[in-house]
């Protein structure tokens, strides 16, 4: 089978071409999505071997994923898709164990949790608020994880051709849940380590950002 690692990238060039070294040995491709940068990520990300796609305004993590999954699908006849951060968060290593029940036939969405495996150096504020999502994800999807915002995912050419994302930010990793039970697909947690950094830290979700998603997926879901 032949997999494409998946990565959206914004403002990334310090950290890009690590990232695309770590996870090519263990895939076929690797597709960066620039979304719109103001740094050299393009750049880098073509010089490290990268397939490189650029929106030209700035769209959000969710449309960089769809542009990405589009492409490995329809351009490189991508049999599995994996989502992979570009802040070196994640390990390449760990992509295989995430692929293997789908090239088995297991599952067609394998989802990484870094709470059955290893969340290094994780604040304490940022462990209480991803374990709120657990509960908030099961009352709006009725699906119950144990870790529902992490971006490491695998998904089967099946799976990329039934999800297709709406929300082009942050609210895509809520829209993904939603979608898996709608289309009835069949999915893993794996366990994965996320190894967390003050830089990492920085670009990540605010608490307050946080709430006003959660807010804005309730009105969508139960307000309309």
């Amino acid at each position: 089978m032949k997999i494409v690692a998946v990565v959206p990238a914004y403002n990334e060039e310090s950290r890009i071409e690590a990232t695309i070294h770590d996870a090519a040995s263990f895939v076929d491709a690797i597709v960066v999505v620039d979304d719109c940068s103001r740094d050299a990520t393009s750049t880098r990300a073509h010089a490290a071997g990268a397939y490189v796609l650029r929106h030209v305004i700035n769209r959000g993590q969710g449309a960089a994923l769809q542009t990405g999954m589009d492409f490995a699908v329809q351009n490189l006849g991508a049999d599995i898709v994996v989502h992979f951060d570009a802040d070196g968060q994640m390990q390449g290593s760990e992509i295989p164990m995430m692929v293997e029940p789908i090239v088995h036939g297991e599952v067609e969405v394998t989802l990484g949790s870094r709470f059955l495996g290893t969340a290094k150096n994780i604040p304490f504020a940022r462990k209480m608020m991803l374990k709120a999502a657990i509960v908030f994800t099961f009352i709006t999807s009725g699906l119950w994880l144990t870790d529902t915002h992490n971006g490491f995912r695998a998904l089967s050419k099946k799976a990329v051709q039934a999800i297709r994302l709406q929300q082009d930010r942050m609210a895509h990793a809520s829209e993904i849940l939603e979608l898996i039970r709608k289309k009835h697909l069949r999915y893993r947690e794996i366990p994965v380590t996320i190894r967390y950094t003050d830089d990492t830290l920085k670009k990540g979700q605010s608490s307050s950002a946080a709430f006003s998603l959660a807010s804005n997926i309730v009105k969508d879901k139960f307000l309309k």
